[in-house]
């Protein structure tokens, strides 16, 4: 099992990932779980009104809002994402994110 995965999950036992990272006033807090040559899963947490703004990207994401709530904007059209949702960015269209209150996602990006 990859050594980032493995200080994260202990791969016997169930874990809240929420707890796995903490809330920065005024940012945005990014924490690798797991890195591979075809894709790679990132935990993120966002204070309120924190965003990353629009960019493309070849491969494909899944967004799962762990805590809060979000407006991630696809090709200019926006969706309100709220904590236990998820969403598909598809490959190789602008999309941006934005905290509307304190949000915690789970990305997942897909070579």
């Amino acid at each position: 099992m990859n050594q980032q995965l493995n200080e994260i999950i202990d791969k016997h036992a169930a874990k809240n990932l929420s707890s796995e990272i903490d809330y920065q006033a005024g940012g945005i807090v990014s924490k690798q779980i797991l890195k591979k040559p075809n894709g790679n899963i990132t935990l993120f947490a966002f204070d309120k009104g924190e965003s990353l703004t629009e960019h493309t990207s070849p491969f494909e994401a899944v967004v799962f809002i762990a805590e809060g709530e979000m407006e991630i904007t696809i090709g200019g059209e926006p969706h309100i994402v709220k904590a236990g949702e998820i969403l598909v960015m598809p490959p190789n269209i602008s999309h941006g994110l934005a905290a509307s209150q304190k949000a915690k996602m789970l990305l997942t990006m897909i070579k």
